[in-house]
């Protein structure tokens, strides 16, 4: 009986305690996660280093659920929304191309963007493995669906 009756206690303090942490209103709290607080809608360029996917990452999965193809135009950032497109400069030869933002990274410090092995080509940052970049936002997808141009989603 004491058992039952420290179960009940139990139970009804549970209840309480979860009631108590309810909303007030009845609506569900919004969330964020702690990655979307970090990500940066608006347009505005950066610059930074670039490195490029190495040939272990082929065929991995990207953040957005395709595979990593190193002849597309795929590309990572830790800050700018996946689907963004935007142009990437070397700083160093002028050479720039677009890329997709499909995947999260580069995990080192001080850079800013990983690109496929062909843009990387393109860019003319293989034989180095990392070059000084522009990274300048084309298109954003915002928080509510939509895609804005840069210089929109920069106002």
């Amino acid at each position: 009986m004491k058992r039952l009756r420290a179960f009940v206690c139990v139970m009804l303090s549970c209840c309480v305690s979860m009631a108590c942490a309810a909303p007030a209103s009845g609506h569900h709290a919004k969330t964020t996660s702690a990655h979307e607080r970090g990500v940066d809608r608006s347009g505005k360029p950066r610059k930074g280093k670039a490195s490029y996917y190495g040939h272990k990452f082929y065929k991995k999965k990207m953040a957005d659920g395709t595979q990593m193809n190193p002849q597309s135009d795929a590309a990572a950032s830790k800050t700018l929304p996946l689907g963004t497109k935007a142009r990437v400069t070397n700083l160093e030869n002028g050479n720039s191309e677009v890329v997709e933002i499909r995947d999260r990274g580069p995990y080192v410090k001080d850079r800013i963007v990983d690109v496929s092995p062909k843009t990387a080509d393109k860019l003319g940052i293989k034989k180095d493995g990392v070059a000084a970049v522009e990274v300048k936002p084309i298109e954003v997808p915002q928080a509510d669906g939509s895609v804005k141009a840069a210089g929109a989603a920069a106002r």
